[in-house]
């Protein structure tokens, strides 16, 4: 249950201002289509956080316990100053959107933009970092999914009332808790 949680509410910190909430207020001002949004960030980020969800698992069975501890504590300490660092969104991935309809559209740029971003990053060291990957993708696409879909349903009047550095600050906070707990061995029980 704890992996539900953290996954859960790290993500959806973690998306507040990212280029993919960034691509929702994009796409829903663009198409004004909230359900077919809706369901291209739901089945985009389960297949991408489904992959990262994978990888994670497959890091704690490639990586000695110590090299683990390491190794996720300093990815969530650098997880914490990414969280500080501004997204802005890549115009070709909006101008994907004209191309495939509104699902289509949402499905392949919110797969693209996922890619190396830095909940997909979180999604992999949650799911080294705690035993069961399939609840730690669970919980990001919970968190994904609370943070887009205000996004995608109140559009620009959500946006400006957001105070995005401080939903920052508390994601980047929890990351470098997550980080020095990490290296303290607070994950000893789990086997690193």
């Amino acid at each position: 249950m704890e992996s539900l949680i953290v996954s859960t509410g790290v993500v959806a910190l973690a998306e507040i201002g990212d280029k993919t909430q960034l691509l929702a207020f994009l796409l829903a001002a663009r198409f004004k289509k909230p359900i077919p949004i809706i369901l291209g960030i739901l089945i985009a980020t389960l297949v991408n956080h489904g992959l990262a969800g994978a990888l994670g698992a497959w890091i704690t069975t490639a990586m000695g316990p110590e090299v683990l501890r390491w190794v996720l504590g300093v990815s969530f300490i650098a997880m914490a100053g990414w969280m500080l660092i501004p997204d802005k969104i890549e115009e070709d991935e909006a101008q994907i959107a004209r191309r495939f309809g509104v699902f289509g559209a949402t499905l392949v740029t919110f797969f693209l933009a996922e890619m190396g971003d830095k909940t997909q990053i979180a999604t992999i060291a949650m799911a080294a970092r705690f035993p069961d990957p399939i609840t730690v993708v669970i919980g990001t696409t919970l968190g994904m999914m609370l943070a887009n879909v205000p996004a995608v349903l109140l559009g620009d009047r959500l946006a400006g009332r957001i105070p995005m550095k401080l939903v920052h600050g508390i994601a980047a906070a929890i990351f470098a808790a997550l980080g020095v707990a990490t290296l303290l061995g607070a994950g000893e029980s789990l086997g690193f």
